[in-house]
């Protein structure tokens, strides 16, 4: 297949390349190598895909109407991966008007190209953080998600929306996964796993928020690229069973689904540090702060609907997974801490 990968140089956008390449597709990745966080680490990324006919890259921004117009209608993809996205939900709080830039008119580009290009399945990144202030949990895809507590978040519901608009009206297959707290090696350096390493192996403190009290959903890199492989290999179909008088917030009469995408074993913050202790061999400074605006207490999929669709769940233990982020982040920020 030829499939479009947005977002290709960042941290999933990466590993699902690799692995599409690995496989035999022909992949084509775009990104805009923003300055969000340090855009030597994706160009990184993007080396490790380089060297063969089967890649190219497109430097290229998602709300740019014409060229993405362009791109489609020049390529004719069969399938889309839409990871690109403005990461971040503390950065939403003081920089909105990039998340509506790249969120919501980068998205409506790539469901047009969609449309317009006949493309087969469009899967696309959405986020835990969708759930916002829901208290019940673990979080599942029937659970009402109308309370963001972030413009980030809104613009990942938003997302699921418009998806629905155009499967609906044009028959476009769709699906949205909503990932739990991706870390692992080439991780972003603006996430928890990358800030405490990098703290630690200084000799820094590191910022503990609501005093640790909180637990989030770990998902290992491995584990959500194969998620996102098997559904990209299983269009999202109507559900026959669909009552419109009691609508599953899931599925569709359309061709439309919404999975999570989760370890679905939740973690305390202070466990999870200690865990990056053990794994690094150094005890973290530990520096006690309130909750931040946007931040939730807690995650916890249930990723049973994924496993029913696609017989496939994650499984990677928060220690091997932590482990392996270790292994690869001493050598490369802090090679005189072996």
């Amino acid at each position: 297949m030829k499939v479009l990968v947005t977002g290709v140089a960042g941290f999933i956008g990466m590993f699902v390349a690799q692995r599409l390449l690995a496989r035999g597709d022909r992949v084509v990745g775009l990104d805009n190598l923003n300055d969000y966080y340090d855009p030597a680490l994706k160009t990184d990324r993007l080396a490790r895909l380089a060297g063969g006919d089967a890649f190219v890259f497109e430097h290229m921004d998602l709300a740019d109407r014409d060229g993405m117009a362009a791109l489609f209608a020049r390529e004719r993809f069969d399938r889309v991966v839409h990871l690109g996205a403005q990461a971040g939900v503390r950065y939403s709080l003081t920089n909105p008007m990039a998340y509506v830039d790249s969120n919501l008119i980068g998205f409506a580009n790539v469901l047009e190209g969609c449309r317009l290009g006949g493309v087969e399945h469009l899967v696309y990144a959405s986020s835990s953080s969708v759930y916002g202030g829901n208290a019940k949990l673990p979080y599942r895809e029937t659970d009402g998600v109308d309370h963001p507590v972030s413009l980030y978040a809104a613009t990942k519901r938003a997302n699921e929306a418009m998806a629905h608009s155009y499967s609906h009206l044009y028959g476009l297959p769709t699906t949205g996964l909503r990932f739990f707290t991706v870390y692992g090696p080439w991780g972003r350096p603006d996430m928890a796993p990358f800030l405490f390493a990098d703290a630690m192996l200084s000799g820094r403190p590191i910022k503990v928020y609501n005093e640790g009290r909180m637990t989030r959903d770990f998902t290992y890199i491995d584990d959500i690229v194969e998620g996102v492989l098997r559904v990209l290999d299983k269009p999202a179909t109507a559900n026959p069973l669909y009552d419109a008088a009691r609508p599953d917030p899931s599925t569709s009469s359309a061709p439309w689904r919404i999975f999570n995408i989760g370890n679905s074993t939740p973690v305390p913050l202070l466990e999870f540090i200690d865990t990056m202790e053990r794994a690094l061999g150094v005890t973290a400074v530990r520096e006690m702060l309130p909750l931040q605006p946007g931040d939730v207490l807690a995650t916890h999929a249930d990723a049973s609907a994924l496993d029913a669709w696609v017989g496939f769940s994650p499984s990677t233990s928060l220690a091997d997974g932590v482990q392996r982020f270790a292994d690869w982040f001493r050598p490369r920020y802090h090679p005189d801490r072996r």
